[in-house]
Formats: structure tokens, sequence, C-alpha cells
């Protein structure tokens, strides 16, 4: 038996997270837990927990998503606008 999603261009996911958020979220929480036993920081873990929260997709959608649009769109990328006077 074969389940695909509904869209086979869709991201690959497990659970709630797309694969390449359960990479990073995985390498990043062995890195922040040996640098919180090491050093006892534990910002570097905070970040990890803070970047899974913000990765969670739900129908297709994340925060994350949401914010790096919003980033482009405010500070990033040049807005253009080109103002006309329609004369007749």
């Amino acid at each position: 038996m074969y389940i695909y999603p509904n869209n086979l261009k869709a991201k690959p996911t497990l659970w709630l997270w797309a694969l390449r958020d359960v990479a990073v979220i995985g390498i990043c929480l062995v890195l922040s837990v040996l640098v919180l036993v090491e050093l006892g920081l534990v910002p570097p873990l905070i970040c990890t927990v803070l970047y899974a929260f913000l990765s969670i997709r739900l129908e297709d959608a994340s925060i994350l998503d949401f914010l790096r649009y919003a980033m482009c769109f405010l500070f990033i990328k040049q807005q253009y606008y080109e103002w006309r006077q329609n004369i007749e």
C-alpha cells in the first residue's frame, strides 16, 4: 500500500516539521546540549527550541515562513512604486 501526499510537489514532512527542519533541529539540539554541558551556556538551547517552535508546519505554512516574507517585504527587497497620472 502506497500513501502519497495530495500534492506530489509538497515538501516531505515528519510529524509537524519539514525533513530539512528536523535535520537542523537535531544537529542544533546536539550542539546545544554539548555547549550546555561543557560551558554551562543556555542561550543556544533556547534558540534551538525557539526555532523548533517557529518552524512547525500546519497546512503547508509556518510562522518562520511568515516572518521571512515579512522581513523581505519590509527591509530586504526594494519596493518599487510607479505613480502615473492618466491624461486623456
